[in-house]
C-alpha cells in the first residue's frame, strides 16, 4: 500500500490563515515512510510554510522523482496538482509544466540519488535556465528504497550500517547550485524546523530558480556511527549563518535591532528576506565568496546551513525567452497558430 487515508475529522477550532485554510488543508495522505524518517519532518515544513504564507493549495503544482523523497509529495498538499515522474527526470517535467502554465507556484521534490547521479544532467540545466521553481532534495546520503547503498552525495570515509567505508568523493550539490548560477540557495537540516520553513518560505517567494538541500537522516539506512549524515552527526556539525524570516508585502518595515547583526534583502516580488547573520564576515550577496565558505568549512567536516546566496537581479526563464503574460494553456488556437503569412515572416527574418 502507498498510501493510507488521513481521518476527516479534526479539531473544530484550528487555528486558519487569512484564505480560511487550517493547517490540515495542506496536508496529504498519512505518511507509510519509516517512523522517524527526516523526510516527514521536511513534509511538515512545507505544510507550514504553505499555511503561513496563505497559498490556496490549487495554485501548487508538486512535481518528483522517483524514490523515499519522491514518494512525500503524497503526505502533503493533498489538493494541490501532482505528477511522480520518472527516475532522475523530474526538471524537465517541471519545465515543461512552468512553460505551459506560469501561473501555478512549482515545487519540485527529489533526492540524492534521483538528482546527483540519474538526475544530474536535468539538475543543472534547470537551475542554469532559471525556472521559476522551488527544488527541493531531501538529500539522506544513501539509496532507502533499495536497501542502503551510498548515493553520490555520501562523504567519502563514511560507513554504511553494514561497516563498508566509502571511497568516492561526494557531490555536493549545494556547492554546484551555486556554480550553475541559481538564484536562491540554501541548506537546512531536516531537524531544525524553524529554520527549514522561513527557507522554503523564501524559496517559494523567490522569482526564479530557488534550490533548498535538506540533510535528512535515514533512519533505516545511514543514522549509525559513522555515517556524516545521521541526526546526531549533523547536530555536532552544523554551522548556521544566518536565521531567516520571511515578511510578505510592500509596506515600509521598521526594525529596531543592533547594528550589523540583521540585514534586509527585498526580492522581485515585494517580499522580504530578513536574515540575523550569525556570522559577520558573510554575506548572502556574493556568489563566489558562497562557494568558497562551503570549501573551507567542508575542509573541517562541518555543515553549513541557513540562506548562502540570493542574488540581486533578476534572472528567470519567462523572462529570458520573453514569453506571453497569458500561459499557454489559456491562449485561443488563433493565437497559438497566427496563420502561415506570419509563418512566412519569422522564417524571412531568420534568412
Amino acid at each position: 500500500m502507498s498510501y493510507l487515508a488521513k481521518p476527516k475529522f479534526h479539531h473544530p477550532a484550528l487555528p486558519e490563515n487569512t484564505l480560511g485554510y487550517t493547517r490540515r488543508d495542506y496536508e496529504g495522505a498519512i505518511s507509510t515512510l519509516c517512523a522517524g524518517c527526516g523526510h516527514d519532518s521536511i513534509t511538515a515544513a512545507i505544510v507550514e510554510a504553505c499555511f503561513e504564507l496563505s497559498i490556496a493549495p490549487h495554485r501548487v503544482a508538486k512535481i518528483s522523482g522517483i524514490g523515499c523523497s519522491s514518494k512525500t509529495p503524497t503526505y502533503f498538499l493533498g489538493n494541490s496538482h501532482g505528477f511522480n515522474s520518472v527516475h532522475g527526470r523530474m526538471p524537465s517535467v517541471l519545465t515543461g509544466a512552468s512553460l505551459a502554465n506560469r501561473d501555478l507556484i512549482y515545487l519540485g521534490v527529489s533526492g540524492d540519488g534521483d538528482s546527483a547521479s540519474i538526475g544530474l544532467g536535468q539538475f543543472a540545466h534547470a537551475l542554469r535556465r532559471g525556472v521559476n521553481m522551488v527544488y527541493i532534495v531531501e538529500n539522506n546520503g544513501v539509496y532507502g528504497l533499495t536497501k542502503g547503498q551510498f548515493s553520490a552525495t555520501a562523504d567519502d570515509g563514511s560507513t554504511s550500517k553494514q561497516g563498508v567505508v566509502n571511497i568516492d568523493k561526494p557531490i555536493d550539490l549545494t556547492a554546484l547550485a551555486l556554480q550553475l548560477g541559481a538564484s536562491y540557495v540554501a541548506r537546512s537540516f531536516s531537524g531544525d524546523k524553524a529554520q527549514l520553513v522561513s527557507l522554503i518560505k523564501g524559496a517559494i517567494e523567490h522569482e526564479g530558480a530557488a534550490f533548498v538541500d535538506v540533510i535528512s537522516p535515514c533512519v533505516a539506512f545511514n543514522n549509525h556511527e559513522g555515517s556524516t549524515k545521521s541526526y546526531d552527526y549533523v547536530r555536532e556539525h552544523n554551522i548556521a549563518v544566518n536565521r531567516i524570516d520571511v515578511i510578505v508585502g510592500r509596506t515600509p518595515i521598521t526594525v529596531d535591532y543592533e547594528p550589523g547583526k540583521l540585514e534586509l534583502v527585498q526580492q522581485h516580488d515585494g517580499s522580504w528576506l530578513r536574515l540575523r547573520k550569525l556570522n559577520a564576515e558573510y554575506s548572502v550577496h556574493d556568489r563566489r565568496a558562497a562557494i568558497d565558505f562551503l570549501l573551507e568549512h567542508e575542509a573541517k567536516s562541518e555543515i553549513v546551513t541557513g540562506l548562502l546566496y540570493v542574488a540581486s537581479d533578476k534572472d528567470e526563464l519567462h523572462a529570458d525567452l520573453n514569453t506571453t503574460d497569458t500561459p499557454l494553456n489559456a491562449l485561443s488556437q488563433k493565437e497559438l497558430c497566427p496563420g502561415m503569412a506570419r509563418l512566412e515572416e519569422i522564417n524571412a527574418s531568420l534568412g
